[in-house]
């Protein structure tokens, strides 16, 4: 499914800057909002595959820091020896 959207944006068919894949993840208060401004529709951001309809993890948040935030991730759990102990 990603690779035809990819597709679909290398024929024009998807807006290059505005496209399901640069504004993913789309949360469900994205897609619910009054305020949609995308050139595609939201059926197409909130099940971009057909199983998705019945088995949806809908992510509480979009993302963080963009693609910094997407290649740098912290974690703030403990040190592995504490779970050891």
């Amino acid at each position: 499914f990603i690779k035809n959207e990819i597709k679909d944006v290398m024929d024009g068919k998807l807006d290059a800057e505005d496209n399901p894949l640069k504004n993913a993840p789309h949360t469900a208060l994205h897609v619910t909002s009054d305020d949609w401004n995308h050139p595609y529709d939201r059926k197409q951001a909130a099940y971009p595959a057909p199983w998705l309809r019945q088995y949806k993890y809908w992510p509480t948040v979009g993302r963080i820091d963009n693609a910094f935030g997407d290649r740098n991730l912290i974690c703030t759990c403990p040190i592995m020896d504490e779970y050891t102990d």
